[in-house]
């Protein structure tokens, strides 16, 4: 018998998308290592929190998770809780001196650790800290059990080379390493196999993909590549730098069908003085060309954004200019944040740090003027068929009014009338009938129901699951199947 056998995990995730990613390898390295997922409403003998440095009070967060877990671990011997993720690469040992009942930290670089760390601080019955400071193996060379049965993230890059003043990632995630287009492919075509309908290419900056390799226009060429796999409906990526943005991979989304016409851009400032500061390497006038060009390949295009309200220095006109751009460039929705100090990034030392009211005040009218033109763009969408591929979990008022949600093609969520044997993982087309300022709702009969593989998979409880795949050489193709793991439930 294993040490670890009859054993069980869960991980709590914290972040952004490449954090949910991470976490579905936490959970693949655990299972692998013989380690079973704690059943719904149960202590788990192993808590692994998979942190973020980005979000305010990150720190406070975790320590007070912390808190609440440590009467559950004193009341369960042999109880283990492990700390990963950027706040744990940044804050190393001082995680083990403020809560001293962890047992593990691990790194953004060390992930694959995680096992051998937990046997050993079981062993040695002392906290094993170990963050390492570049990449050891490559996050897709590690086994993932997925959280969905119908779409999967792939990483296509992991780190990043920008610079911008208030960022911490590249501190964290270091310097940008591409994986070779075959290799992205190959775990894209793993998936597919198994039933997955849909895939999102990740990356800090998907369109700086190939500069490792000099490979010009390696990101319009794999989603080129991508679009040719057999089964495989949506493509989605995340997320683009307005920088390296060019025209190619306009023309890929456009000419490529499994790609969907959505495209989440970070605008960040209107203000050129701003984004100069912020040294983000574009002005607004690039910006919006961008979008322009977009929409006239791809009118039916959903373009969304995130923005920072407040940057050290911003003045009223500096503000003004940013809802000017938002005016103009007509945003599906915004992830919208008030600039706050992160340790560690130049901007948290730039003069002009704005009071907590004024920034206060900014995001409140910016959010007003966004939920306005989301509100509208989506009144607009008012009887026009959409189809949408189901999701669990995406309405939680659904159960209450007989309904079930889904995402249409350009990724907005919409809520529609619900139907015996329609399961997440199909496919439905329906009518918009009523347009809310964050989703649409389809209140009419279906107008067609497909039944899926990944609809048969998750109706059986059944996730899938890659092994990992290796780094190869840099070419462009569909590879061959390769062997794959079996599914797991």
């Amino acid at each position: 018998m294993t040490s670890t056998e009859n054993r069980t995990y869960r991980v709590r995730t914290y972040g952004c998308q490449m954090n949910v990613h991470d976490s579905e390898r936490l959970a693949g390295l655990l299972e692998d290592a013989g380690y079973a997922a704690a059943p719904e409403g149960e202590d788990a003998d192993v808590v692994v929190l998979n942190t973020c440095a980005v979000r305010e009070n990150a720190d406070n967060k975790l320590y007070g998770n912390l808190g609440h877990l440590r009467p559950v671990k004193d009341a369960h011997p042999g109880m283990q809780i492990a700390v990963g993720g950027c706040l744990a690469q940044k804050d190393r040992a001082t995680i083990v001196d403020r809560a001293p009942w962890v047992d593990v930290v691990f790194g953004t670089h060390n992930v694959g650790s995680l096992p051998a760390l937990l046997d050993r601080a079981r062993h040695n019955a002392e906290a094993q800290v170990e963050i390492v400071e570049a990449l050891e193996v490559f996050p897709s060379s590690l086994p993932a059990k997925r959280d969905s049965a119908y779409s999967g993230w792939v990483s296509i890059s992991v780190g990043c080379n920008n610079t911008c003043t208030f960022c911490i990632v590249p501190a964290l995630r270091g310097k940008e390493k591409d994986r070779r287009p075959g290799d992205v492919l190959a775990e894209v075509q793993a998936l597919v196999d198994q039933g997955v309908l849909e895939v999102t290419l990740l990356g800090q900056n998907v369109n700086a993909y190939g500069v490792e390799f000099r490979e010009r226009g390696a990101f319009a060429d794999l989603l080129r590549s991508a679009g040719r796999i057999e089964g495989l409906e949506r493509i989605r990526f995340t997320s683009p730098h307005p920088r390296e943005f060019t025209d190619d991979v306009i023309e890929a989304m456009a000419e490529t069908p499994a790609v969907c016409h959505q495209l989440h851009m970070p605008l960040q400032s209107g203000s050129d003085d701003v984004l100069r500061r912020m040294r983000r390497g574009y002005r607004q006038d690039r910006y919006l060309g961008i979008i322009d060009r977009v929409r006239a390949a791809m009118p039916d295009a959903a373009i969304t954004t995130d923005i920072i309200v407040g940057f050290p220095g911003e003045t009223d006109a500096d503000f003004q200019q940013t809802l000017d751009v938002v005016a103009a460039a007509r945003f599906a929705s915004a992830f919208t944040f008030q600039y706050s100090k992160r340790p560690g990034t130049s901007a948290a030392d730039m003069d002009g740090q704005l009071p907590k009211e004024v920034v206060q005040e900014r995001y409140l009218r910016l959010t007003a003027l966004q939920d306005e033109i989301s509100w509208a763009e989506n009144r607009a969408l008012v009887g026009r068929t959409v189809e949408l591929l189901v999701a669990a979990g995406e309405g939680s008022k659904d159960a209450d009014r007989g309904r079930m949600s889904g995402r249409s093609r350009d990724g907005r969520l919409v809520h529609f009338t619900g139907v015996e044997g329609v399961r997440p993982g199909d496919v439905v087309e329906t009518v918009v009938t009523a347009g809310k300022p964050h989703f649409l709702i389809a209140d009419g009969a279906l107008l067609s129901h497909r039944r899926t593989r990944a609809g048969d998979a998750g109706e059986a409880g059944i996730r899938p699951s890659t092994r990992g795949i290796g780094l190869g050489m840099p070419t462009i193709g569909v590879p061959a199947a390769l062997p794959l793991a079996p599914a797991c439930s």
